[in-house]
């Protein structure tokens, strides 16, 4: 996202060049990596990018029970374990669900942008607050090694349709 231009990263995109280009990062990240994007994880990874709502486990096992992919929880929760340590996805702890990483840097410090009406996410980056918070680290003799930050609040679409 850009710090000076603002866009809304909701609903204007292209959402199949979107998955497309998360899809084959992924695939050449994992081959550069020597790690297995096996069919589970890459239908996990495409479920997860079906559309900009987080997903529960429960919801994700649902679908791969659905496609054969097996009904036990830990199908689920290995394949999201991988895609987050491979920096994939990443857990959105507001509402315990998975999102599918829409970045190209790998080590990056997400912040969410969560909808609490229609509950849609998006991942924002921010070159100035993550300087901030290099700085608060910095200045409080604390060195960063994760962060994540999670907004609540309306997307435009539902604040002009007044849905606060």
């Amino acid at each position: 996202m850009s710090d000076t231009h603002p866009v809304d990263p909701f609903h204007a995109h292209d959402h199949a060049h979107c998955t497309a280009t998360v899809l084959a990062r992924a695939e050449e990240q994992a081959r550069a990596e020597g790690v297995r994007l096996t069919p589970v994880r890459r239908r996990v990874l495409e479920i997860l990018l079906e559309s900009h709502r987080a997903m529960g486990a429960y919801d994700v096992l649902e679908r791969l029970a659905a496609e054969g992919y097996g009904k036990q929880p830990p199908v689920a929760y290995r394949a999201l374990d991988f895609l987050v340590e491979q920096g994939f996805a990443h857990r959105v702890r507001r509402l315990n669900a998975y999102a599918a990483c829409l970045s190209e840097k790998r080590d990056h410090a997400p912040s969410f942008l969560i909808c609490r009406n229609c509950e849609q996410v998006a991942e924002a980056e921010s070159a100035a607050l993550r300087g901030a918070l290099a700085d608060l680290g910095a200045e409080n003799g604390f060195t960063i090694e994760r962060s994540t930050i999670e907004l609540l609040g309306l997307c435009a679409a539902c604040a002009k349709a007044g849905q606060a």
